[in-house]
């Protein structure tokens, strides 16, 4: 069975492998109208039918008048039972290996909180394998309302938490939401999505976005300013931010800067034409907030702090990534972010007052004493502007980040990942070290007991000499590389202890791009047209599209008797 999906490219519809037809559990399981009312699946029955041949000649004829699975319970039942059976042969194919979870969490389109699941283990060949497993709705995101959707899915798949490892490099991503735990840095975000919704919120209005940012292309070409060449000054748009993809942050603000002067004609515009005086009235909050100091000075710190984020978060988005690596782009990023809080307030304020002088707007005196806006000054404290915006925002931000790392990287943590990269085989095993590996072993008690790491420290004697004179070892990349090629050769057998090693080292969740995808195809499942998706029924499609190469290899006849099993049934399949 193939559950068509829309994408980039048109759905290839094909015949059911369950029922031998093209039933409505297929053609409207991802593209029903109105919810999935049996009479807008027979309306897109016969509209699909009209457009293609194959379709036609069974859609709603090969079946009796009552057993032509268009019920919505019967689409729900029988994806129901596709995706418990695709969970059943990933869970399968985990066995009694180790494995680690990746997950995050983003809203969907009606504003609750869904979290991903991906397990991430190394299969029988030596390959790190990561598998999309559900997305459970919680209704915060705080630890304990994670654990305990953890903890259900865990029973709901009967599986053993004691096999559960690795820590949750996934957070890495999470520092951008940690950065906007700091309420001006929230309040800023909310502007900026409010700004691109109402420069955006018609073609007309984009329209004169792109004309007016001709315009000033040309100028600046003409004055000298800029310089032209092939594929420099394209046309670009102002881009919107993703709860589901961080780095899209960092490009929409990117595309505020240079575009600007443009938005704010276009908010001028909106301000003297607009149709209602609501739009006016809130075209003129905007412009106000974009010629403030706390807007642009927010924007470019922000644009800072994500652009070293963005080279991180790029890097970890990589399919095939290594915690070597990883660890490496971690130390540059806490040393950029150093940098940044010891020696850049003064670039970062130039950047601001050049920024202020090129569009001709006011730089205000810093020496000033603070007005906060809503708060009596007889309760606020009297801080001069320079302090609030050096101290109290410039230094708090930068500190919430190092904070969070140096939180999540303790000494123990990097103790852990420093032993890991011993394992690497680059430049004929030069990292190789025997006693942090075997230190390694210790982080592991569950894994390894008294008499093992005994036993360790001779297989790694024998282990690294086998290794270094073994032509099949010599141009190996990263511990990804050494696990199947040991698996290939056998060495894992004859090598257990230190295979085990590499596979704890392998579960470590490193990339970030299988969870980003799920949350990609969830934004096109439920969308504003179907906002009120049941979260199971939302679930299962995820399942079955996401692990589609899984789902096609599940035999026919269990999806039916799981189907059958569900309940009573009018008719057999």
């Amino acid at each position: 069975m193939v559950v068509p999906f829309y994408g980039p490219d048109p759905p290839v519809w094909t015949q059911c492998r369950v029922c031998k037809s093209y039933p409505a559990h297929v053609l409207s399981g991802l593209l029903s109208i109105g919810g999935g009312k049996s009479v807008g699946v027979k309306i897109l029955l016969k509209f699909l039918a009209n457009y293609n041949e194959d379709v036609k000649s069974v859609a709603l004829k090969n079946a009796p008048e009552n057993l032509k699975l268009t019920s919505p319970d019967i689409q729900k039942d029988i994806v129901n039972a596709a995706a418990i059976e695709t969970i059943s042969v990933i869970i399968s194919d985990i066995g009694d290996e180790l494995f680690s979870i990746m997950i995050d969490e983003s809203r969907d389109i009606s504003t609750k909180e869904q979290m991903a699941v991906v397990f991430h283990y190394v299969d029988m060949d030596g390959d790190v394998i990561k598998h999309f497993i559900g997305v459970e709705h919680v209704t915060s995101t705080t630890a304990l309302s994670l654990k305990m959707a953890i903890d259900e899915l865990f029973c709901r798949h009967e599986l053993s938490i004691t096999r559960l490892h690795g820590n949750d490099m996934m957070e890495l991503l999470a520092l951008v939401k940690v950065t906007k735990s700091h309420v001006d840095i929230t309040t800023f975000f909310s502007y900026v999505a409010n700004v691109v919704n109402v420069v955006r919120a018609s073609c007309k209005r984009c329209n004169i976005l792109h004309e007016k940012q001709a315009t000033m292309v040309i100028e600046a070409l003409n004055n000298g300013e800029i310089e032209s060449g092939r594929g420099l000054n394209q046309n670009t748009t102002l881009k919107r931010a993703s709860d589901t993809h961080w780095g899209s942050h960092y490009d929409t603000l990117i595309s505020l800067i240079s575009m600007f002067s443009s938005v704010i004609d276009v908010l001028e515009i909106i301000i003297d034409d607009g149709s209602y005086v609501e739009q006016r009235s809130e075209a003129k909050i905007l412009l106000t907030l974009m010629q403030s100091f706390s807007f642009v000075f927010t924007l470019y710190l922000m644009r800072a702090i994500l652009g070293v984020t963005n080279e991180l978060s790029k890097a970890l988005q990589k399919k095939n990534q290594d915690i070597e690596n990883a660890m490496s782009l971690i130390k540059v990023y806490k040393k950029e972010l150093q940098i940044i809080r010891e020696s850049g307030w003064d670039s970062l304020l130039d950047q601001v007052s050049s920024f202020y002088e090129k569009h001709g707007i006011e730089v205000p005196n810093l020496n000033d004493t603070l007005v906060t806006p809503g708060r009596s000054r007889r309760k606020a404290n009297e801080i001069t502007n320079l302090h609030y915006y050096h101290v109290q925002f410039f230094y708090a931000v930068l500190d919430i980040q190092l904070q969070e790392l140096n939180s999540r990287f303790s000494e123990s943590n990097t103790e852990l990942l420093i032993c890991i990269s011993c394992l690497c085989p680059d430049d004929s095993f030069a990292s190789f070290d025997k006693e942090k590996l075997i230190r390694l072993a210790k982080f592991y008690p569950r894994d390894f007991a008294s008499l093992d790491l005994l036993k360790l420290g001779d297989q790694l004697n024998t282990y690294i000499i086998d290794m270094c004179s073994n032509k099949e070892f010599s141009n190996l990349k990263g511990i990804g590389d050494l696990a199947r090629r040991m698996v290939k050769t056998k060495r894992d057998k004859a090598y257990p202890l230190v295979y085990l090693l590499l596979k704890l080292a392998l579960i470590l969740p490193v990339a970030t791009a299988t969870v980003e995808r799920a949350f990609s195809a969830m934004n096109i499942l439920k969308t504003r047209l179907r906002n009120r998706m049941e979260d199971e029924w939302m679930n299962d499609m995820m399942v079955v599209y996401i692990e589609r190469d899984i789902f096609s290899t599940v035999n026919n006849d269990v999806i039916i008797q799981r189907f059958q099993n569900m309940k009573n049934r009018r008719g057999q399949l």
